[in-house]
């Protein structure tokens, strides 16, 4: 049976209510940071993470950083949204990969990096007593909500803090993701983040 991953997030915010839980939220760069934010500052009280190791190379890291924070302010976000964020520890993603750097893209090698990123947010969310912990990856149709999210509850499981559910591409949100990185003169990045799909890139170019 398929879940509807937005219809439960839509639960969650019914029953808070007026009442503004506090969310960490994962943000894989400014382009999806977009419209989730614009969509989850209505119910939620959130901070971003910025903790994405497996981007490549490190200027590109600061690129996409910069970006979020632009996307933040330009959004008139900043005296609500926090940032927090974690230099570039490329050899987190390494360590985490290493054995699967043949795998084809949105494989195995993937889910690691998504398990890596997802597991440091659950830590941080538990140990700043956050109430529920999320990230902007299910925006993107390139991305599989479900693994997303299945990898999400088992971490939040084990961590001992609530997993967010969402499918952030549902209601349109991608396409105005989009939107909000032309309105805003956003990088756009060309490719997913890492240094295979960078390679993969090129040589379809």
């Amino acid at each position: 049976m398929n879940r509807n991953y937005q219809k439960e997030l839509d639960r969650i915010i019914q029953k808070w209510g007026k009442n503004a839980p506090r969310v960490l939220l994962h943000a894989c760069c400014g382009v999806c940071s977009g419209a989730v934010l614009e969509y989850l500052t209505q119910y939620f009280d959130v901070t971003v993470l910025w903790y994405n190791p497996n981007l490549y190379p490190q200027a590109e890291f600061d690129r996409r950083f910069q970006a979020l924070v632009q996307m933040i302010e330009r959004m008139g976000l900043a005296d609500s949204v926090s940032v927090l964020a974690e230099p570039w520890k490329h050899e987190d993603y390494d360590r985490r990969v290493k054995g699967l750097e043949d795998e084809p893209e949105g494989g195995a090698r993937c889910t690691e990096c998504f398990r890596l990123r997802l597991i440091e947010t659950a830590r941080l969310a538990k140990h700043y007593g956050y109430d529920y912990f999320c990230t902007t990856l299910t925006l993107s149709r390139h991305k599989d909500e479900k693994r997303i999210n299945t990898l999400g509850e088992e971490i939040g499981r084990a961590a001992g803090v609530q997993w967010l559910p969402s499918d952030f591409k549902k209601q349109g949100r991608e396409m105005r993701s989009r939107e909000l990185a032309n309105e805003h003169g956003i990088y756009q990045q060309l490719y997913c983040g890492c240094e295979y799909s960078l390679h993969k890139r090129k040589e379809t170019e």
